[in-house]
């Protein structure tokens, strides 16, 4: 059962920051099993616990070592994570709920970080027929947790005829989160009561943009079905008696 982080867990994630190295790393290797992959793997399981029925819904807890082949080329993450969405290629590009945990504390929240330009235009497009479902969730969210709304955003403005939806076209992808750098709630269970209560808040604003990317998804396959078949190069038949190629 989970019961919180401590503070040798941000210890170690900032020396991880300052010696990203296998020499500081190895002899202290136990300290992140016990003091922040085990944590996580309980937190991470009481934070899917109420999505776990929910169909093609997955999580996962991440691992400190670095992919050595992607920048900035360091052995090891000094943010450790967990996420809980669909179940999709590239997770950057799918609507994501996320926990955090670096040296200064903890964030978590709802996140699309890098989706393809025709999902925005698609989002903007329903923000433009109707922009009160969503614009209510932002505000719900808001005034109930106090969340953060980021996100990158275009350099060029795009045209926007919602004047109360304009911050949104903007965006090239989303993020509604809290951070938390309070001892008493990081070293408690309240850390995992607080983020899951948002996660159930948050859930509406996923579900929100996992159908526009299902929408579009189905829209590539109609468009499929319509265009019209080039038939292919006739097949090679295999000889009627066998021989020695």
């Amino acid at each position: 059962m989970f019961n919180g982080f401590s503070q040798e867990a941000l210890d170690f994630l900032m020396g991880i920051r300052l010696n990203n190295s296998k020499e500081w790393f190895e002899p202290r290797k136990e300290i992140y099993t016990s003091s922040i992959q085990t944590p996580l793997k309980e937190l991470g399981e009481e934070l899917f616990a109420p999505f776990a029925e929910t169909e093609d819904m997955m999580y996962k807890v991440g691992r400190i070592y670095r992919d050595a082949n992607f920048p900035p080329y360091l052995h090891y993450r000094d943010v450790m994570w967990i996420y809980v969405r669909y179940n999709a290629m590239w997770w950057s590009k799918t609507p994501t709920l996320y926990f955090e945990l670096s040296p200064e504390g903890a964030e978590f929240g709802f996140r699309i970080a890098k989706p393809d330009a025709v999902i925005m235009e698609r989002f903007r497009s329903q923000l433009t027929e109707d922009p009160k479902p969503f614009l209510r969730m932002i505000r719900e969210l808001k005034s109930s947790f106090g969340v953060t709304v980021d996100g990158e955003e275009y350099k060029r403005r795009k045209p926007c005829t919602v004047p109360e939806a304009e911050e949104f076209f903007r965006k090239k992808g989303l993020a509604v989160y809290l951070k938390v750098e309070d001892r008493n709630e990081l070293f408690s269970r309240k850390i995992a009561e607080h983020a899951s209560e948002l996660f159930q808040a948050l859930r509406p604003l996923n579900d929100y943009f996992h159908e526009l990317i299902q929408i579009e998804e189905l829209s590539k396959v109609l468009i499929q079905e319509d265009v019209p078949q080039e038939p292919g190069p006739e097949m090679v038949k295999a000889p009627t008696q066998d021989f020695m190629w």
